[in-house]
């Protein structure tokens, strides 16, 4: 098939997206921020129509020969926005090119030759990386074109905001809810034998899935268009809700499970540090509360000296729930008390806050282990900066988020001298000439899960975590105030 059938079926595809960019050139001189005329001109119609042609005409010479369509597309004044899931490769742009919806896609897109031409004529909202002020900008752009009321050409958002291998929807992210108006949930199947389909972060590249899917002489892909979903006056309050419960009507057509697992918690998971994080670790639960208390792991790294700082001064002291609310900057909420309750392990009210600095360091950077360790030595360490093996245990259990831990065997490793302490240049020296120490030392019998798309085991009761697991959903749940004992 890569000597025969996939040259010509690449000629084919390049052909059709060639054909299709001077009707998209000219169809797009002009600003695509100005709302689109009413009723559409008619040459507008006709140019929908030739590119629908040519894009059906693209994946028919890729192999997809039949576009399984179920339900009916609303229409635009019935649902301003279309939620699209599983996102799994970029295939699913099937759907994008079958109903001409706009897209929300990065701000880089548009330079790339004829695919950014192509692109810009379903008026995408475009997302900039470098400007902070980004997403705030393209909430208020998806805000004002659904409550357009059809003005605007329908928005189609993929709102897990990233690929998966289709086993289970992962947490929808809000954007498509925010603005409260009716959406139409889609859902995509690929039932064929063999599937080199999916592309994700794991298995193969952009290039192999292009060229395997080709190879294949038949590509089967499904796409059903469910009822509108309305929201309820209590759902358009709540985004996150509303995200949920369409997320679930999604689940059950596709017949598969939800997880409330994000795409950060699987970088998290999975991170290259030489700290792996055990299937039964907390900190994914921190890592979730973090960010339900709108403290972002990706801008508060530059603060986690100011916090380690602070930390140090209290020299072991102990907070409570209010001078934690205060430590942080935050009011105290059901939230905080959640994150608080991960680490008051004796169950007296009181923390300590160094355990909050070395957890935040793993979330912000867990593939640096070495500065993990750097900053709780300088929290932890005596003015010589000497720590105890009590105190490596400590800290080496909040950095895995477990609460059993033997660290004497790593602990004697490290201390060849045998004076029952060690500083940070030991540790590192050791580090570096055992890198992963962890397996050995720490936890030898455990294996690292191959991917997170698993639901992890079912978690053992602990000291340092509550039960949390891709089975409980955050809606309609008692948030939990004691750790499990």
């Amino acid at each position: 098939m890569t000597l025969t059938l996939f040259p010509i079926r690449l000629l084919l595809a390049v052909t059709m997206m060639l054909l299709a960019w001077p009707f998209t050139f000219f169809a797009t001189l002009g600003s695509s921020e100005r709302e689109p005329e009413q009723p559409p001109a008619m040459w507008r119609k006709v140019v929908d129509i030739l590119l629908k042609a040519i894009m059906r005409t693209m994946w028919f010479a890729g192999g997809f020969h039949w576009v399984v369509v179920k339900g009916q597309q609303a229409s635009p004044p019935e649902a301003a926005i279309l939620t699209l899931a599983p996102h799994s490769s970029y295939f699913d742009a099937i759907a994008v090119t079958l109903t001409m919806s706009s897209i929300v896609m990065k701000a880089e897109s548009r330079d790339i030759p004829i695919w950014g031409t192509l692109i810009k004529y379903i008026r995408p909202v475009f997302v900039s990386r470098s400007d902070q002020d980004s997403r705030r900008k393209t909430v208020e752009q998806i805000r004002r074109r659904a409550q357009s009321n059809g003005k605007w050409p329908q928005m189609m958002i993929f709102p897990e905001g990233t690929c998966t291998n289709r086993t289970c929807l992962i947490t929808f992210k809000p954007g498509a809810f925010i603005p409260g108006v009716p959406v139409q949930p889609v859902v995509l199947r690929y039932p064929n034998k063999l599937d080199t389909i999916t592309w994700t972060w794991q298995g193969p590249g952009a290039l192999k899935i292009l060229w395997l899917t080709l190879c294949q002489f038949h590509n089967r892909v499904e796409i059903e268009f469910l009822p509108v979903y309305s929201p309820s006056e209590e759902e358009k309050k709540d985004p996150a809700l509303y995200a949920s419960n369409v997320r679930r009507v999604m689940a059950e057509a596709l017949g598969i499970s939800v997880t409330d697992y994000t795409f950060e918690d699987c970088q998290l998971a999975l991170a290259e540090g030489q700290l792996r994080l055990p299937a039964d670790t907390c900190l994914l639960e921190f890592a979730r509360l973090v960010r339900a208390l709108g403290l972002k792991p990706e801008t508060l790294e530059k603060d986690l000296d100011k916090y380690s700082e602070s930390a140090r001064m209290q020299r072991g002291g102990r907070m409570g729930l209010p001078e934690f609310a205060e430590y942080l900057g935050v009011p105290v909420s059901d939230t905080l008390e959640d994150m608080f309750s991960l680490f008051d392990e004796g169950g007296d009210g009181k923390m300590d806050p160094r355990e909050y600095v070395v957890a935040l360091s793993v979330v912000c950077r867990p593939s640096q282990t070495l500065d993990t360790i750097q900053l709780a030595f300088k929290m932890y360490g005596s003015h010589d900066g000497y720590i105890h093996e009590g105190t490596l245990s400590s800290i080496l259990k909040t950095a895995l988020g477990v609460t059993e831990l033997s660290v004497t065997s790593l602990f004697q490793a490290i201390d060849q001298e045998g004076t029952g302490r060690i500083t940070f240049a030991d540790f590192c020296r050791f580090a570096e000439a055992f890198p992963h120490f962890a397996e050995e030392y720490l936890y030898p019998k455990q294996t690292h899960p191959d991917t997170c798309a698993q639901t992890p085991p079912a978690p053992t009761p602990n000291g340092f975590c509550a039960d949390f697991s891709p089975e409980n959903s955050d809606i309609g749940r008692k948030p939990f105030r004691k750790k499990l004992d």
